[in-house]
Parts: C-alpha cells; sequence; structure tokens
C-alpha cells in the first residue's frame, strides 16, 4: 500500500530502487578481503597502544579554550534541459568558532541557556562557483582554459572577511608560498601547454608569459587543478580539489591572524580543526610540503606555544578499521593507539608501508578512543622534520607536543549528531553544507542565470522539497 502525497497521488518506489540491493547482493557472493572484518590475531598491537595512564594531560590552567573548525562541501548541477553534460560547479568552506569555556560552564549548569550557546559560536562562509563541463567562459576556448581563467579570476575576488582578516583567496595563496610573516612575490609554476617543458617559472601576482611558447600563465596555475579537468565527464574530482585548497587557504588565513595579532593570548589557547585529514592529494599534493614548512615556522615564532592544529577523519579505511578495534574492544576509553608501518600495512595493504603518506600527508595519523567512547582518527603536524617520509616518518606520540591538547578537546566536545562526532566539526558542516533538495534547486536556478539562461526561459520553476532528516 502506498504512502500517500501531500498533493494526494500516491508515492511509489523508485524504478531504481533495488539496484543497491542487487550490487549488495553480487558482493556477498564473492570472495575479497577487508581488513576491519578480520580482527583475530591482536596481540601485536598491544605495545602500540598508549593507555590513559601514560598519556600526557593538560593542566587546568593551560587547558584550550576555545576551537575554530573548518569544513567544505562542493556539488555540480545540470543546468541545461536536454543537455545533462553541462554541469555548473559550486564549492565552499566554512570556520565555524566555539568558545570552550563557555560550553564547559553550560555543561555544569542544571538546565542549558541556549542563548549562552548560541552567542559561543561564530560561523564565517567563503564560497565560489564556476562552469565545471560542458560549459565554458568564453566561446573558443577548451575546458582546461576554461577552469584556468575562472579559477585565477575567483581567487582575485573572493575575499576572506573575518574580524581584523580582509585577504583574498590570491593572497593567502601567496601567502602560504611564503612565511607567516612575509608572503611570496612569485610562484612556481609549470606550463600547462601540452609539449611544452618548461616547469618552475616563477609568475607574481599578475600572471606572466612563458618564455618558450609564450602561453599566457596565472598564478592559480600552481594549483595545477587542470591536470585533472576532462572534456568528458563531470569534473567532480578537480572540484573537490578546488573545495579542498579553499579549506587550507582559510586555515592559513585565520591562523595568522592570530599569529600575526594575538600570538600571546589567542594562539596558544586555540585549537584549529580541519575536517578531513591533514593532507592534500592530487596535482595539487605539492602544497603538502608547503603547508608543513608554514606551520611549522609559525610553530618556531610562537613563544607561548601554537599553532595547534589537527585534522579529523570521519570515513575511510582507517576509520572503519578503528570502529573495528573498538568493537572488539582492543581500545579501551582513553586509548591512543600508535598508527606505524605495521598498522598501515594491516590497514592498506600498502606495498611500501614505510613510505604512505610521504607524498600527501602534512600530519601525523592517531587513533584515539576518547572517554565517553567516541572513536576518533586523527592527523597531527609535529613541530619539526617531516610526519611521513621514505623511512616510516615519525609515528611516535612523543614527536608531538600538541597532542594531549588535543586530545582534551576531543574528550570535552563530544557530539552525538554524528558517529563519533565532535561539536566543532558539527558546526562548521552545517555552516557549509548544502540542503538536500532545495539546495539543489537553488544552485541550478543561480546557475542558469549565471550562463545567460533565466529561468523564465524554461519555463522551469523552483519548488521547495523538505530537507533529508
Amino acid at each position: 500500500m502506498p504512502y500517500q502525497q501531500i498533493s494526494g497521488r500516491p508515492e511509489r518506489a523508485s524504478r531504481t530502487s533495488h539496484a543497491q540491493a542487487a550490487v549488495r547482493a553480487a558482493a556477498d557472493r564473492a570472495v575479497f578481503h577487508v581488513p576491519a572484518e578480520h580482527i583475530r590475531d591482536i596481540g601485536w598491537l598491544g605495545p602500540r597502544v598508549v593507555p590513559p595512564g601514560q598519556l600526557a594531560r593538560p593542566a587546568q590552567t593551560s587547558r584550550l579554550s576555545s576551537v575554530i573548525a573548518i569544513d567544505g562541501s562542493q556539488m555540480a548541477v545540470p543546468v541545461r534541459d536536454g543537455l545533462p553534460s553541462v554541469r555548473y560547479g559550486y564549492a565552499q568552506a566554512a570556520a565555524a568558532y566555539l568558545d570552550l569555556d563557555t560550553l564547559d560552564a553550560q555543561r555544569r549548569e542544571r538546565f542549558v541557556d541556549p542563548v549562552a550557546l548560541h552567542a559561543a559560536v561564530n560561523t564565517a562562509l567563503v564560497s565560489l562557483d564556476l562552469p565545471t563541463a560542458g560549459a565554458y567562459t568564453r566561446e573558443g576556448i577548451s575546458i582546461q582554459q576554461s577552469w584556468r581563467e575562472a579559477v585565477d579570476r575567483l581567487f582575485a575576488a573572493k575575499r576572506i572577511e573575518v574580524n581584523r582578516l580582509d585577504q583574498s583567496l590570491l593572497d593567502l595563496l601567496f601567502r602560504l608560498h611564503g612565511t607567516p610573516a612575509q608572503p611570496a612575490t612569485s610562484v612556481p609554476v609549470n606550463c600547462p601547454r601540452q609539449g611544452c617543458n618548461s616547469r618552475r617559472l616563477r609568475v607574481g601576482r599578475r600572471g606572466g608569459t612563458c618564455p618558450d611558447c609564450r602561453t599566457r600563465l596565472y598564478p592559480t596555475d600552481v594549483l595545477r587543478l587542470h591536470d585533472e579537468v576532462l572534456e568528458e565527464g563531470s569534473n567532480q574530482a578537480a572540484l573537490g580539489r578546488l573545495m579542498q585548497t579553499v579549506e587550507l587557504l582559510v586555515l592559513i588565513g585565520l591562523s595568522t591572524l592570530l599569529w600575526d595579532q594575538a600570538r600571546a593570548d589567542l594562539l596558544p589557547s586555540t585549537l584549529f580543526i580541519l575536517d578531513g585529514p591533514l593532507a592534500m592529494y592530487g596535482p595539487s599534493a605539492k602544497l603538502r610540503a608547503r603547508a608543513l614548512e608554514y606551520f611549522q615556522a609559525m610553530t618556531h615564532t610562537a613563544p607561548h606555544g601554537g599553532p595547534y592544529l589537527c585534522g579529523i577523519e570521519k570515513s575511510g579505511a582507517m576509520a572503519d578499521y578503528a570502529r573495528a578495534l573498538a568493537r572488539h574492544d582492543v581500545l579501551s576509553p582513553g586509548d591512543l593507539l600508535t598508527v606505524d608501518d605495521k598498522v598501515i600495512s594491516v590497514v592498506t595493504q600498502a606495498d611500501n608501508p614505510r613510505a604512505y603518506g610521504a607524498e600527501t600527508y602534512w600530519g601525523r595519523k592517531f587513533i584515539y578512543r576518547s572517554l565517553d567512547g567516541r572513536v576518533v582518527v586523527l592527523t597531527v603536524p609535529p613541530p619539526r622534520g617531516a610526519p611521513y617520509d621514505d623511512h616510516g616518518g615519525q609515528p611516535e606520540p612523543s614527536a608531538y607536543p600538541t597532542l594531549p591538547a588535543v586530545l582534551d578537546v576531543i574528550d570535552r566536545t563530544g557530539s552525538s549528531m554524528f558517529q563519533d562526532g565532535l561539536i566543532p566539526v558539527a558546526l562548521a558542516h552545517g555552516a557549509a553544507a548544502y540542503p538536500i533538495g532545495v539546495g539543489t534547486d537553488v544552485l541550478r536556478l543561480v546557475a542558469r542565470r549565471k550562463l545567460g539562461l533565466p529561468a523564465s526561459a524554461t519555463g522551469e520553476r523552483v519548488t521547495p522539497r523538505p530537507q533529508a532528516s
């Protein structure tokens, strides 16, 4: 018996609703290995587990008092009726500030004051949009050239404005390639023209020209996003790389603001959380080394401590394995697991686990089971040296002096909104996420206007749909 919709029509099942069940049935008959499903001999994990009694904890007077969490979201939507290949993309990153002192004070109250909690939270958002596939910034150019022009224009125009911070994404890109005290004046760019072998050409803010083939160069070419852009497809991967880069630049801007103007008080009392690992993937992975050098330089010039940084992985093979360990009571509340090359070998089955993450991560993975039972996979950068290299990197917790303060914040900010969730990450996610249904419709309408296709010309009307619960 079908349910009745608000309009009175019966609600029927989708014609493709059986697809997932069919795929799962096929997978059940197949034979393959999933490490998280095979927790057998765990004796080898014992020496790698650091129990709560061996973990240093910050003194009450030196606990961190605030958190800034950063998260992003992206979406590419079809915008032309009858032409599903035409897609317009949106990417945005949000930062959410949480006052931990207020949160702790409300936890001690018999009744929570919603006004006080609302005042303890502040959010900011930066968003970008561009044609991603089947549409171009102008006539007569390739989709790769369209992306290059669009990204350069967006980075010059989009600004991050938070309190006393007012810088464009381009400003922050040059700062990332410099030091906290002095932004770079140029960035190294490879010529994007196929067949041209010019590499590491120095390009300033206004761009330049390749000396060999005379191709126009943009400073944002250093991101190499165009390397993943294809003529066929939605280019969702390239849009994801763009979002990830914007998240990193937001982190650069906010942390540098505190380093520059509040080095003695706010910087050593604030934890910055990036939703996702401290890593860069794809053609933009070269920014990994720049991020590590930048924050290590900031650490060495912050006499009162900081910056405190971590990334939180909510999904992936390591997160699945961590939850399996918790289900089998391998990890008790308060335990920290050192993720060395042996653990990496078991979870990822990598050919060379000692070199894992050397080209992508600028923070080291740890698995922590909080005091309330949540399981968190976090990445923390070391104050010196590389977290991963060809020789195994630095897996020991002692190489990460900010780790005790980070774990303390994880214990204090548990959230029941998501599995193994953290309140700051949930706040940033809520600010950055596109709502299901109506969000897609609104983005499609905006994209049509930007492409010169007003909704009235197509007869389409945007009808709000209820959000998923």
